[in-house]
């Protein structure tokens, strides 16, 4: 989620010691841009949106996506970054201070972070074995010549349909053999953990070494700027670099159908495993391959270490909003966050295993997507648009950069988005089908449980905060919805605003 851009942007808060650390400053604006770019540019845009876009229909898939990102996506990123840098505050934090009834808001979206950062990172791993592999003779996956290698293989680039060359029966790809038989040593399903591949473990070890030095000073923060234009571009930015890759994808699946003489369907595996087949393939074609394999997935690590610290900042900076005393004090911050990545590190263990692309693919489908994501954002919208008031927030934005939003944006949160999100999430509920891995394999039942499960504990964490909230309050029923629903005291609000205003706040005009 985007919660992970509620920064630590400078608000002084209260401390029982002299020795709590002060918040930090951005250098410069464009520092901060920087790395709002690197937060929202990552894996997703080079490994999972070719992959959703190919299992959406293809090219029809960018009909929907231009429309979900003018009424859903641009409104969403800039009511998550407005409300961080407006509270000075983390993703918990933010949402006690604006509405602390839904604080449980906070808590699911840095719930979704952690299982993201456990899960994704994984990729980095597999990106890191690939890396080392470049730095040969001859690339692994260009050659049938492997102890991995079965009878079937066969190098894709000797054959070319347009001379009658056939490839044989069931002949398998020496890329795709690459990475099912070499990166995963895949099993033959789930309930198959088999053993833990001691490579990658070394290779998530790495990446999750690098996360902690990145990220173990913290990032810095920042004054309010004017953040809505440059919102604006930074969801461009992030929309143009996802269909960059994906006629990249598509145009390297056009070439291997093409030479296979074969619908692109069976060319192509419709799970994650897609990019580390297609790009792979690609560079095998270019001159001095083993130069832009090199390239390719240092840049692919980059991407991926960039928003994976982001999203371990994002729980960094919650934890620290929430228990200020507790962590901000001498090297703590830098204790907890080795913890924090310890933890991860042994649950990523799982996925490192021969069945880890199954379980990865339950984070993915379950947690990270999906009902999920939707559910927060109707949450979301909901919560600021009609509880603590759009219109209200717009005056807040207004107050910070010296004007207001778009309308266009203020009618979104109100009554597309939430819209919008709920009829997705109805359309996906109604043509729900068990979720299966590369179109063959159906997952056990217990799976299935799991998967909910997860995505359960992150959503649960907000009626459980309002049942806590209410049952602590007090006076009637009623007196406690309205108590817990009025904006924190210490809330930065318009000058205008008077202390009778506030007290008296129930639910704000839209």
């Amino acid at each position: 989620m985007a919660d992970s851009l509620c920064r630590l942007f400078h608000l002084p808060t209260k401390s029982t010691s002299k020795t709590v650390e002060e918040r930090g400053k951005w250098g410069s604006k464009k520092e901060f841009i920087l790395s709002v770019a690197g937060a929202i540019i990552g894996l997703g845009n080079v490994w999972r949106f070719p992959y959703l876009c190919y299992k959406n229909g293809g090219g029809a898939f960018f009909i929907p996506y231009v429309l979900f990102l003018l009424t859903c996506g641009i409104p969403l990123f800039v009511l998550e970054t407005a409300l961080g840098q407006y509270t000075s505050q983390g993703g918990i934090m933010c949402w006690r201070k604006v509405c602390p009834l839904f604080e449980g808001m906070g808590y699911a979206s840095q719930m979704i972070i952690f299982y993201g950062g456990i899960s994704y990172i994984v990729i980095l791993a597999w990106a890191f074995l690939y890396l080392f592999s470049s730095f040969s003779g001859e690339l692994p996956w260009a050659t049938c010549n492997n102890t991995w290698n079965t009878n079937r293989c066969v190098v894709i680039n000797n054959y070319n349909a347009t001379l009658n060359w056939t490839l044989p029966v069931n002949s398998s790809s020496s890329v795709v053999e690459f990475w099912q038989r070499r990166v995963l040593n895949i099993s033959t399903g789930i309930e198959a953990l088999g053993n833990i591949q001691w490579e990658l473990s070394l290779c998530l070890l790495l990446a999750w070494v690098i996360c902690y030095f990145c990220v173990w000073k913290g990032v810095k923060s920042t004054g309010k700027e004017q953040h809505k234009i440059d919102s604006f571009y930074l969801c461009l930015l992030n929309s143009g670099t996802s269909f960059v890759s994906g006629f990249a994808i598509f145009s390297v699946l056009g070439y291997m159908s093409q030479k296979q003489g074969v619908d692109i369907a069976t060319v192509a595996e419709s799970g994650p495993g897609l990019v580390f087949i297609v790009y792979p393939q690609a560079v095998t074609l270019l001159p001095w391959p083993q130069v832009w394999s090199v390239c390719f997935f240092t840049m692919i690590i980059l991407l991926g270490i960039d928003g994976q610290f982001a999203g371990l900042e994002s729980i960094m900076t919650s934890l620290t909003d929430v228990y200020p005393a507790q962590i901000r004090k001498g090297y703590r911050r830098e204790l907890y966050l080795m913890l924090i990545c310890a933890l991860c590190y042994m649950f990523g263990l799982l996925l490192v295993s021969e069945a880890g692309a199954y379980i990865l693919q339950i984070f993915d489908h379950y947690v990270c997507s999906g009902p999920t994501l939707l559910l927060m954002a109707i949450f979301q919208s909901v919560i600021i648009g009609w509880i603590y008031g759009a219109q209200r927030f717009c005056d807040n934005i207004e107050d910070m950069i010296g004007y207001k939003p778009l309308s266009l944006i203020k009618y979104c949160w109100l009554y597309a988005t939430p819209l919008i999100c709920s009829g997705t999430l109805v359309f996906l509920l109604i043509s729900y089908t068990p979720l299966k891995f590369n179109n063959t394999y159906v997952y056990p039942w217990w799976a299935y449980w799991i998967g909910w499960f997860l995505a359960m504990s992150s959503l649960s964490m907000i009626p459980v905060t309002m049942i806590y909230k209410l049952a602590k309050g007090r006076g009637s029923l009623w007196q406690r919805l309205k108590t817990s629903s009025r904006p924190a005291d210490d809330l930065p609000v318009m000058a205008e605003v008077t202390a009778k205003e506030r007290a008296s706040f129930t639910a704000c005009p839209r």
